[in-house]
């Protein structure tokens, strides 16, 4: 009991320093933008134009390519399946074609799910909630073969877990999921020993490609 409350210390301290630095990062840049001269943003503005058109080109419209997230698991003693390819980290207004269900990384919407111990009761769109991956957040997921009482049990915890959003995926193949940037694994239960450990390790964890990103001020259904 002590040691679980140790983790959860740790990774709320975690957590906040990861929010500290972010928030430095916004004040910084933007003071960079205040000092900017017009020249300079008129550059940025072309620029940012042309990596938009940039983008459309390259698919801007319809789905996307699967191949750019093309590749396979790889399954560990622990049992987590490590994703074993690129991982597209685009931002597209499309619908994207993942190869897994629920997808764990790639190009996905401008805006990310709400991920705040955010708990959804229809389903969301997929590339809303990768971006909620790409900022550290761990999704739980289920399917109709799921029992309420693991479900309610799930969104509890959910609840209480900074950086995490849970939500339905009739698609995916087992009751439960767990899914991070680039990793993902069945779990037989709220009470399967595997969903702390998975939370512990990958809420915000090394895997992360924006640590410290926002999980609030998304969309919220």
């Amino acid at each position: 009991m002590g040691s679980a409350k140790k983790s959860s210390a740790a990774r709320t301290a975690r957590i906040e320093e990861m929010r500290r630095a972010e928030q430095a990062r916004e004040r910084r840049a933007r003071l960079l933008t205040i000092g900017a001269s017009v020249v300079v943003v008129a550059g940025l503005v072309v620029g940012g134009v042309v990596l938009i058109q940039s983008q459309s080109d390259d698919g801007g419209s319809g789905s996307a390519n699967a191949s750019k997230n093309a590749g396979k698991f790889t399954t560990g003693a622990d049992g987590v399946r490590t994703w074993d390819g690129e991982l597209g980290r685009n931002h597209v207004t499309k619908s994207v074609d993942y190869p897994v269900t629920p997808p764990v990384g790639g190009d996905h919407n401008p805006v990310w799910m709400n991920c705040n111990g955010d708990v959804y009761t229809d389903e969301i769109n997929s590339t809303n909630a990768v971006h909620s991956l790409e900022h550290g957040a761990v999704w739980v997921t289920y399917n109709g073969d799921a029992g309420k009482a693991d479900v309610d049990a799930l969104a509890a915890k959910v609840k209480k877990t900074p950086y995490t959003l849970m939500s339905p995926v009739d698609g995916q193949k087992d009751p439960i999921m767990l899914t991070a940037w680039g990793h993902q694994r069945t779990v037989t239960g709220a009470d399967d020993p595997n969903v702390d450990a998975f939370l512990e390790k990958y809420v915000q964890g090394q895997q992360t490609p924006e640590p410290g990103a926002a999980c609030t001020n998304g969309l919220s259904k």
